[in-house]
């Protein structure tokens, strides 16, 4: 084994969020120089974002197209070639506009002359007032008068869509801006469509990658890569990135982690990720990667890896072997602040795509994400992987070591914005944290993930609000008492609205995060939990939400014992990659997908503050059961408060 000193290289590979770095890298590069060793990061996802969607990218996706014959072409891309002049001359003022270094430009796209409308701008026409005989306005509603740099930003967001849709058609099927090439790893049983694709001839997205790869691998020169794959849809990225890596330099070793990782590779059985990859860690990376960086320094044998898949040597058979030596976990007191140090943190893109003040947030501005406690203090939601580490494993760390964190992060940084992206902040906690904060004189904004349990009293909303808190999100699911029971959400509906309504009126933004499809929900429940929320809205309790259907996996209560929830598996194949959703059948039978697109037009409405006060059967487009749900159930539930 080799002594000389080992540089860690972590990369965000595409895709993760634009308007700020996915935190795992800050995480393991601040822990890894806290225990003395040479580590760098880099966001390659941003990195390939600002090569296509430049005048240089563009001219080259225009050259993609221009080599289809015109029949072949799409409306959308032949109105991208027939107007490239328009879109190459914008491009980059867009990119730095949305970037915050050139906020004049506001004034320009604000008067829907400067850049080109694709039909991504066919939304803005729900805006209009139908009894305005000249058409009126489309944003003034959210906008105002003076309103005009967000407005640009939502024009401009609408605008980079348009590009994005353009690179979809005529150069890669699977791209997107978050869920890239995602059916190609989620749930799949086996290897196969990542190795096709992976053996496929390099696209213009794929080049670019790999040219960005290999230069930061020629700025670095690391010996050891880590790749933090934290979704389904930056795995296919993930594997380009190490495929670059491994033709042109072999003897640097790659090291593969993260949440899909941690959830869907617990019985990876499969040799041919190992040509892309070394080493798969699962669960927290600080002990996986203290005992690698033993390994490959030569302090200690592959045997006594942590949490470790490898590929045994082709002559002993090529199987996938799992080591996991035991050594306690860093306890998460320990892990010290993350740093964003290589990070370019002025160039990523603050989007505005939702005309929503709380749904904005996940794509607006660049927030300093940090952890406030590992795991999950309730863990018993029948929904959630609770069997998991980053679930089961509740640590907490003192309320001074996380402002010591804050501080240390607003001094690397400059920028006071927090989004603590805990599972669930535990109340006490959060107490703890906020007057940290105020005897300290910290001056912070965030926002965060809770259960709506009634620790949150108004005066533990209103100290969080004094303390910077401007936004929170957490789980109703299913706006049921029946079913939340069957959950094991620990919460009922009055509950959750008397829990929404004194965040709302300490002046704190709520989401619910909200569910559908759950075993046994009937079409009256699924029309109840919808009047439910329909009433959350009009009182004020919460201000934005998402609808999620139900999705049975392997690692949760309802996954492990389905009986309980009324539900029968159905039989998984033979798995050799990816294991986490498992199909059921649920004998009310009732089509939820026709449902689900009720609910979601219904709730996009809610949020733009349209039809709230109506009846919230006219979202369904066939015949549903009337409400049982009393009309002024919210209200009341609030004057008994």
């Amino acid at each position: 084994m080799s002594t000389a000193p080992i540089r860690v290289l972590s990369l965000i590979p595409p895709m993760t969020q634009l308007n700020t770095p996915y935190p795992s890298t800050a995480y393991l590069t601040g822990f890894l120089r806290k225990h003395g060793f040479d580590a760098v990061q880099e966001d390659l996802a941003l990195g390939l974002v600002l090569k296509l969607f430049s005048r240089a990218g563009l001219e080259q996706v225009r050259d993609v197209v221009a080599k289809q014959a015109v029949g072949e072409r799409t409306a959308l891309t032949h109105g991208f070639v027939e107007h490239f002049e328009l879109y190459a001359s914008t491009i980059d003022p867009v990119i730095a506009f949305l970037q915050g270094r050139d906020s004049t430009l506001a004034h320009r796209i604000c008067s829907r002359r400067f850049l080109p409308e694709g039909p991504r701008f066919d939304a803005l026409d729900v805006y209009v007032d139908p009894n305005d005989p000249d058409g009126g306005d489309p944003l003034a509603w959210a906008f105002g008068a003076l309103g005009s740099y967000d407005r640009a930003r939502h024009l401009a967001t609408l605008y980079l869509n348009d590009v994005a849709d353009v690179v979809r058609e005529a150069i890669d099927p699977r791209f997107e801006f978050v869920r890239y090439a995602e059916s190609l790893a989620m749930a799949q049983p086996t290897f196969e469509p990542l190795a096709q694709a992976l053996a496929a001839p390099r696209n213009l997205v794929d080049d670019t990658l790999h040219a960005l790869t290999l230069a930061a691998i020629e700025r670095h020169q690391p010996s050891l890569v880590l790749l933090s794959v934290p979704f389904p849809g930056a795995m296919y990225a993930a594997l380009r990135i190490a495929q670059s890596i491994k033709a042109a330099h072999p003897e640097i070793a790659i090291g593969l982690g993260g949440g899909f990782a941690n959830t869907e590779l617990r019985e990876l059985k499969e040799p041919r990720l190992f040509d892309y990859v070394d080493y798969v860690t699962l669960d927290s990376g600080e002990r996986p990667l203290l005992a690698l960086l033993d390994h490959l320094a030569g302090q200690r044998g592959r045997g006594r890896l942590v949490r470790t898949f490898v590929r045994e040597p082709m002559a002993d058979g090529g199987a996938v072997r799992y080591i996991n030596f035991p050594e306690p976990d860093v306890p998460f007191e320990d892990w010290g602040a993350p740093t964003w140090d290589g990070l370019p943190l002025d160039q990523y893109l603050s989007l505005l795509d939702m005309l929503n003040p709380m749904h904005r947030l996940w794509s607006d501005g660049r927030w300093n994400k940090l952890t406030v406690a590992h795991g999950c203090y309730w863990k018993k939601c029948s929904f959630c992987d609770v069997t998991l580490d980053y679930i089961s494993r509740y640590e907490t760390a003192s309320a001074k070591t996380l402002v010591d964190r804050i501080e240390a992060i607003i001094a690397e940084t400059g920028q006071t914005g927090f989004h603590f992206v805990d599972e669930a902040a535990p109340p006490k906690m959060l107490r703890a944290l906020a007057e940290e904060l105020l005897a300290r004189n910290v001056a912070i904004s965030w926002w965060g993930n809770i259960r709506f349990e009634k620790s949150f009293t108004p005066e533990l909303c209103q100290l969080l609000a004094d303390s910077g808190c401007i936004a929170i999100s957490g789980g109703l699911e299913v706006a049921s008492d029946r079913l939340l029971k069957l959950m094991k959400k620990g919460v009922s509906v009055d509950q959750v609205a008397r829990v929404t309504h004194g965040f709302a009126e300490a002046g704190i933004l709520v989401h619910a995060y909200l569910m559908y499809g759950f075993p046994t929900q009937t079409v009256q429940d699924t029309v109840d939990a919808l009047e439910y929320v329909r009433q959350l809205f009009e009182a004020g309790c919460i201000q934005s939400g998402f609808f999620h259907r139900f999705v049975c996996t392997v690692h949760s209560p309802v996954g492990q014992n389905p009986d309980e929830y009324g539900v029968t598996l159905l039989p998984l194949p033979e798995i050799t990659f990816a294991k986490n959703d498992v199909g059921f059948i649920d004998p009310t039978g009732v089509d939820h997908t026709v449902l689900g697109e009720a609910l979601n037009k219904a709730l996009y409405n809610f949020m733009h503050g349209i039809a709230v006060d109506e009846d919230v059967r006219r979202w369904f487009a066939s015949k549903v059961p009337r409400s049982t749900v009393p009309r002024q159930f919210v209200q009341r539930a609030l004057a008994a408060r």
